[in-house]
């Protein structure tokens, strides 16, 4: 049993029944020792078995309670780390820290997000945790420059040491070539071959260069663990030292020096660090892009008085100026004038959308043309921009659980490494050539430096981080790695309707009119009829005849008629418009040749009648319709393999005349709100893995309780908090696209772990059996890693549709 205490600093609580209710229910979790709340200092002392139940999970435990727990979130900057050995140590060293509730290390990234209990930490002590642990960590600088000039830093260090270390490397390898038989015409200056000058180039190389790696291998071993820096150590101490045994003992040196072999290893490790570094800059470019979007400076009108200030200084309230072609600095709503803006950075929507007053424009979009006065809404990390690149950030910082194998591999695997290293020794000096210390040796540097495992902890992150920026480039926003990978095994589709699969918005599909009539005066008198009722398909007639281009004439008359319609008086004429019963309560016999009101009904249209001065003039009908793309995302998603549900509160007439203009088999209507997560439920009981896409707050329980919930993101701020993954354009085909992303990225994974342990599983029997030099294994060792990432890389060239 691994006991563990913490104190937990609960809010919500009203009373002392309160206090007693989370106890309660603390006391009663498997693993739970015990447990003590205090209604006075809103604090629980808490004693757990931490192999059985952990902080996450006892927060959780509060929350279902109905109270929430008080706690923070930082995010560090990690240098230092060499592979996934290490993100793994770090990460566990931290969870271990008392009033840790999570804390999650990205080796690719290099970043790292702690969530705690503010009552018993702070910054500063992850900080030195970090530190103790061998490496070095700060604040995160959220802004691109801070990013990009702790990646250029990192960059332009390595950078020099690796040309120090070519240029004393050099001239060693150039020895090592002249003792082989077909570069006999080499030319070697003398003083070369001298061991001492050879020593002399070697020893800053190992000591000075190489410190690095010495540092990292000592805090990994006091800290119980081994890394790749272990195992660079080791092989380069090996071969250093036995030529300074050489040179010192009284045999002939040259016949047996290793000084190339450190050195050499040393430099191209080097070389490989700064590929990575550079490969893992451009796996970040989604977000950098992101970034760079927003303007720096902004047009504020303040007492009458127009001036350009930075961003950072614009409040809410304040009143912007957007120019034509300027970017638009923050999210704001539009007080005077009109334009059309480029939102296709948000949506993904290639035309540009109007904006008048009233209307909503967001940070980093284009004002095209017209001039806009606009008020501040939301400023910097409230912007939907930020809200963007925090999640993008947070999909990039995560970890997919296929990720767990590489973690667990990466931690055993060190020490495997050394021991098999260690049997390569014997098995040679004993066996295969019995009392050669030189082959022995080099047989065993070949498998300590060919099986450093920087490729197997690359191998996850940098897809993560390459397949979720491209996804948010397409406006598909993941907002976990969790979410990336198992949106893949996604087998049943379940759509809303309205919103989803239609409009959302009702619209005018029919108005048909007597032969002798005129229809565009009809088209006026139906629009001012219903101008003044509040009625949603009353406001869609108006808008229809506003839309047709008529003037509207003046209504002298207005009733509403609860359930039926209504009657307007317009120059003289009497108009009625509504059911079909509130043209014959008022004995008016409906127009045969223009009444074809039950084909319309079938096809889950609302039908209204008009009556001008007694007679059947018209019939309207009104009806949300399909998005232009619905049909083809349909089509779309069963080429892939999945089965189409459309879910829905509509009656089965109006659900199944939907359905089949879309293209879905499959129907669920009549369903109350409540009951849509209890639908999923039952599909997800007959082992379907399911995807929900909606867009409504009534859609928000079954996009929570779906294996993958997919928000529209023209829906409810609510159903996109529910969901897994936003659609930014609310475009049905981004549902099929988001699915490809995440087959795509998932394949790309286990592309990167396999070739990461095949490259291990064929390399180290290759050393052990001594047909491999050990600069060549640091060779191979070094360019794994940047082929693994290389490979990461091109999921940013993917495009998904034209």
């Amino acid at each position: 049993m691994s006991e563990k205490k913490t104190d937990i600093l609960i809010t919500g609580m009203t009373c002392v029944a309160c206090s007693n209710r989370v106890e309660k229910g603390l006391q009663r979790m498997d693993g739970v020792t015990s447990a003590n709340v205090n209604f006075a200092t809103e604090k629980a002392a808490v004693s757990f078995d931490n192999e059985k139940v952990d902080l996450p999970a006892l927060q959780d435990k509060i929350r279902s309670l109905g109270y929430d727990v008080v706690k923070e979130e930082v995010d560090f900057q990690i240098s230092g780390m060499t592979c996934a050995a290490c993100s793994a140590r770090i990460e566990k060293g931290l969870n271990r820290m008392e009033g840790v509730y999570s804390a999650n290390v990205n080796l690719a990234l290099e970043t790292g997000k702690v969530t705690y209990n503010p009552t018993h930490l702070n910054a500063e002590d992850f900080i030195s945790k970090i530190k103790n642990m061998g490496y070095d960590a700060e604040l995160r600088d959220d802004s691109s420059e801070g990013q990009e000039d702790h990646r250029q830093v990192e960059i332009r260090n390595l950078t020099r040491l690796f040309f120090i270390a070519a240029a004393l490397s050099f001239p060693l390898l150039w020895t090592m070539f002249s003792h082989f038989s077909f570069t006999s015409w080499m030319y070697v200056p003398k003083f070369l071959m001298n061991p001492y000058v050879q020593w002399a180039l070697a020893t800053p190389v190992q000591f000075s260069i190489g410190w690095i790696f010495y540092r990292g291998a000592y805090f990994s071993l006091r800290n119980k663990s081994a890394n790749m820096d272990v195992l660079v150590a080791l092989g380069t101490s090996a071969a250093y030292f036995y030529s300074v045994y050489l040179v010192l003992s009284d045999s002939d040196p040259l016949l047996g020096l290793y000084f190339e072999t450190s050195a050499v290893l040393i430099t191209l490790i080097l070389l490989g660090k700064v590929f990575e570094a550079r490969a893992k800059g451009h796996s970040s470019d989604a977000i950098k892009k992101l970034m760079g979007l927003q303007p720096t400076m902004a047009i504020v009108e303040r007492n009458g008085i127009t001036d350009e200030i930075p961003i950072s200084a614009v409040h809410v309230g304040d009143i912007l100026v957007i120019r034509p072609g300027s970017s638009i600095p923050v999210d704001a709503v539009v007080i005077s004038g009109s334009s059309a803006v480029d939102e296709s950075m948000l949506t993904g929507e290639s035309f540009p959308v109007d904006k008048a007053e009233g209307d909503t424009i967001y940070a980093a979009t284009v004002n095209a043309n017209g001039v806009l006065r606009v008020r501040a809404q939301s400023i910097g990390k409230e912007t939907v921009l930020s809200s963007i690149i925090r999640v993008v950030e947070e999909a990039q910082g995560s970890k997919a659980p296929i990720q767990r194998l590489a973690d667990w591999i990466s931690g055993v695997f060190v020490p495997v490494v050394v021991g098999m290293a260690v049997l390569t020794f014997l098995v040679w000096y004993f066996i295969v050539s019995p009392g050669n210390f030189a082959e022995a040796l080099t047989s065993m540097i070949a498998v300590l430096v060919i099986a450093c495992p920087c490729a197997l902890g690359l191998a996850t992150p940098t897809s993560i981080m390459a397949g979720s920026g491209r996804a948010a480039e397409q406006g598909i926003l993941f907002k976990t790695a969790e979410a990336m990978e198992n949106t893949k095994a996604t087998d049943t589709v379940v759509l809303d309707k309205t919103g989803t699969i239609t409009k959302g918005a009702p619209e005018v599909t029919d108005f048909i009119v007597a032969e002798e009539a005129n229809r565009d005066w009809l088209i006026a008198m139906a629009a001012a009829a219903e101008s003044d009722s509040e009625h949603p398909v009353a406001k869609t007639i108006t808008v229809f005849g506003l839309e047709s281009g008529s003037k509207l004439p003046v209504v002298e008359h207005f009733e509403a008629i609860p359930g039926h319609g209504i009657k307007s008086v317009i120059g003289g004429s009497t108009v009625f418009m509504g059911t079909r019963k509130l043209l014959t309560d008022n004995e008016i016999t409906l127009n045969a040749t223009i009444s074809e009101a039950r084909q319309l009904e079938n096809d889950g249209k609302t039908v209204m009648y008009m009556a001008v001065s007694g007679a059947h003039v018209a019939t309207i009908a009104v009806a949300d319709t399909l998005k232009d793309t619905s049909r083809q995302a349909v089509a779309e998603l069963r080429a892939l393999g999945l089965d189409v549900i459309m879910l829905t509160g509509d009656q089965q007439r109006t659900a199944h005349a939907i359905a089949k203009a879309a293209g879905i088999e499959h129907i669920v209507a009549g369903v109350l709100p409540e009951r849509k997560a209890e639908v999923i439920a039952e599909l997800q009981a007959k082992g379907k893995r399911v995807a929900m896409v909606g867009d409504g707050i009534n859609d928000a329980p079954a996009l929570a309780v779906a294996d993958i919930g997919m928000a529209m993101g023209t829906g409810t701020a609510v159903a996109m908090e529910a969901a897994d993954v936003t659609l930014m354009h609310g475009d049905l085909l981004r549902v099929a696209d988001t699915i490809k992303m995440s087959r795509l990225t998932v394949r790309n994974i286990k592309q990167n772990l396999f070739w990461a342990l095949a490259y291990n599983s064929v390399g180290i029997p290759i050393a052990a059996a001594g047909l491999l030099a050990p600069w060549v294994a640091g060779a191979a060792m070094a360019f794994s890693s940047v082929s693994v990432v290389l490979n990461a890389l091109r999921l940013q060239r993917i495009k998904l549709r034209d």
